[in-house]
């Protein structure tokens, strides 16, 4: 009885079995970052100041300090949702107050919103406009 090829079997099937169970975690942990199962139904209003802006992939973030002084990090759209909207690093600086209409994380204890909507200088960004609630 000949005994098979150790190499075959790995190149065969351990090989494309670990690979396809890779890519299948890298695939459900963007969908869970990027999608909007970590949030909340219901969608909130925040207003407060812009602290940082980051344009930088995977999406835009915000660091927004609320009225009440929690500091909040706001999700907008993807680079591209976002530069739709009109929003650019150019259109706000530090300091300047927005109004956030979104979704928060289902979490409470954590100050993290995805925006569907953001008002800065009297000036609407629909991030989501298919999402807007209010």
């Amino acid at each position: 009885m000949t005994l098979p090829n150790c190499r075959t079997l790995t190149q065969r099937v351990i090989l494309p079995v670990f690979a396809s169970a890779s890519l299948l975690v890298a695939i459900s942990l963007a969908h869970a970052h990027h999608g909007w199962a970590w949030t909340d139904g219901d969608q909130i209003t925040l207003d407060g100041t812009i602290q940082s802006i980051s344009m930088a992939p995977p999406h835009p973030v915000l660091r927004v300090k609320s009225t009440d002084g929690g500091e909040w990090q706001v999700d907008l759209g993807n680079p591209l949702q976002t530069s739709r909207s009109g929003f650019t690093g150019d259109t706000a600086k530090v300091g300047d107050t927005i109004v956030i209409l979104g979704n928060r994380a289902q979490d409470h204890s954590k100050l993290h919103i995805k925006a569907v909507r953001i008002t800065v200088n009297g000036t609407d960004y629909n991030m989501y406009p298919e999402r807007i609630k209010n």
